[in-house]
This record gives C-alpha cells, structure tokens and sequence, in this order.
C-alpha cells in the first residue's frame, strides 16, 4: 500500500534572485547561479499513522548554474523535538522520496541535485509573519535569516505585492513576497542579502500539490 501523508506548512523562503525570482516569473537567475533557504511550521500533517504537525524544518539549496541544469547540493534541517518515527517521516518527504515523482517542489529539486548532505536535528527558531511580511530564522550553527516587507520609495510605508500561481506551480498557489538576508554555515556556505523572500502555504500529500489551502 501507498504510504498515505499530508504536509501542510506555513513556509518563509529566501533565495539570492532579485525581486523577479526566475523560478517565479520563467526568467534566468539574476546572478546566473541559485541558492535558496525555506524554512516552515507545519500547521497540520501525518505520514501514515504519525502526525507532523506543529514541527519545524528547513532545506537548504545550491546550484552552480541554473535550477534546471542540475548539479545541486542540498541539505535538510529537522526539529530536534521530533520523535524517531517523524524524523524518518519528515526526511522521506523532504528529500523528494515519498509521494508522486515530480509532485512538488522537494522532488522536482531533488532531481537537480547530485550531492546531499546529512540531515541535522537541530532547534529551529521560526517566526513569521505572512501579513506584514516579517520573519526571523535562527538555526544554532546553520543559518540565519531576516525577512522584511518591500518599502514604498515615495511613501516609506510597506509595499505591498503578492503573487497567484493558479496553475503551472508544483510550490504553491499564492504567496506574500518581500525580501530578506540569509546567511548559512557549515555544509551549505551562503550568504545573500536583500533579496527575494516569499511566505505561502505549502500543502502536499502522496499525489502532489493540494491546490485548495
């Protein structure tokens, strides 16, 4: 029998594009090159019978070149709090393993990749605010993000943009975006700053994306 889960998170990611992330818009990278922090609270979740919700966990991203030209490293950051049962259920799911082949965005990149490192079970620090665009991330020896909202030049209030993907995405169906900084140690070195972020829900179960959040 196929293995029955549902992933349903509260996500802040944080790539090194400019504001018109190529993901997003079917560009090029602005800087040739990807890299990429998502970091999510699971709202609700189980994998078979063992429940995922209110968990923590990050992937972290590198490609040299463009996403789709491959060779990719990759690492995932798991809730210490996390039981045995749910950290092996949380690796199937974000390393791209369970579920359908292509059906979301953790096995779409996990094709592009062709180095992972070991999964760390680690405190994550996530908070986030998808109204208002905020996040903090703290990771103990791994990363740190900052997430703010876009200023308006003219006003100096926040500027505010969001984005639909009714169709075409294997991420996300609407998103909140803004900026942040991220700096990452260890394995995954990378820094970037004031750069795309955007905060969506991302719901997936055994057969791909749920486009209904």
């Amino acid at each position: 029998m196929t293995d029955q889960w549902v992933f349903k998170s509260e996500t802040y990611d944080n790539c090194n594009c400019a504001i018109n992330c190529g993901c997003q818009f079917n560009l090029p990278s602005t800087h040739g090159y990807c890299q990429s922090a998502f970091v999510g609270h699971l709202v609700d979740g189980h994998f078979n019978d063992t429940p995922l919700a209110g968990l923590n966990w990050a992937a972290l991203y590198k490609w040299p070149g463009e996403i789709k030209d491959g060779n990719g490293q990759r690492q995932t950051v798991i809730d210490e709090r996390a039981d045995e049962a749910q950290r092996s259920a949380l690796e199937k799911i974000i390393s791209g393993a369970a579920g359908a082949p292509f059906g979301n965005l953790f096995s779409v990149f996990a094709s592009t990749c062709s180095k992972s490192f070991k999964t760390l079970f680690l405190p994550i620090k996530l908070e986030a605010n998808f109204e208002a665009r905020t996040a903090s991330v703290e990771i103990p020896g791994v990363m740190t993000s900052r997430g703010r909202p876009i200023i308006n030049e003219f006003t100096g209030a926040p500027f505010h943009i969001a984005l639909a993907r009714p169709s075409g995405s294997f991420e996300f169906t609407y998103a909140e975006i803004g900026l942040g900084t991220t700096s990452v140690t260890g394995d995954m070195e990378m820094a970037y700053g004031d750069s795309w972020a955007h905060y969506c829900v991302h719901h997936f179960n055994q057969d791909g994306m749920v486009r209904s959040n």
